[in-house]
């Protein structure tokens, strides 16, 4: 079994889980294209990552999820699948697709990449709404229970940092109706 990111249910709501996230590493590309392809177009670099292609041509166990997330946020680079986006008029979408490494290693211990189109980062601890749902890893199926959950974490009373995170945790010959897909909200702790 695919070990699976942790996290801490701190509430569940109807429409969502309110979770905290520890500090993780992932392993990050940023691609270009649309938002369907964006993992497939990031899979084979950090699939080759996890796989031996690093200075220390260590094999890293697959951990789930795979995330994507816009790539426009600035995020400062240390040295996730995750799938971020963004829209730029000169580069076309780009996205941020990360596999989230083991818990057990740190930007430290971890191997380090030989493609430079491979970084590793570090992503800080975090509170965050969570709707889970299943089906195809479309854009409009994103975008669909993304503006369900900011109207779920709204109405909660919790305000939103940063960019979305959607997080995929089957591989793509698993059937579509039976894929966990997720959308994440980082949200304000509570004063």
């Amino acid at each position: 079994m695919t070990e699976q990111q942790p996290y801490q249910v701190v509430k569940s709501y109807d429409n969502f889980e309110l979770r905290r996230y520890p500090a993780h590493l992932v392993a990050e590309v940023i691609t270009e294209g649309p938002f369907e392809d964006a993992g497939n177009r990031a899979f084979r670099y950090l699939f080759a990552y996890i796989s031996g292609a690093n200075r220390s041509l260590q094999k890293v166990t697959m951990t789930a999820p795979v995330v994507q997330t816009d790539a426009a946020e600035k995020i400062p680079m240390t040295a996730p699948v995750l799938q971020e986006g963004v829209k730029d008029a000169a580069a076309g979408e780009q996205f941020r697709v990360a596999f989230v490494l083991p818990k057990d290693l740190t930007i430290e211990t971890a191997p380090q990449p030989t493609d430079p189109t491979v970084h590793l980062r570090t992503v800080p601890a975090s509170l965050a709404g969570a709707l889970r749902f299943s089906g195809r890893w479309s854009q409009t199926r994103y975008e669909q229970h993304l503006d369900q959950l900011r109207g779920a974490v709204a109405a909660a009373g919790f305000s939103v940092l940063g960019s979305p995170r959607f997080a995929r945790f089957d591989p793509p010959f698993k059937p579509w109706f039976l894929r966990r897909n997720e959308v994440l909200l980082d949200v304000e702790e509570p004063g």
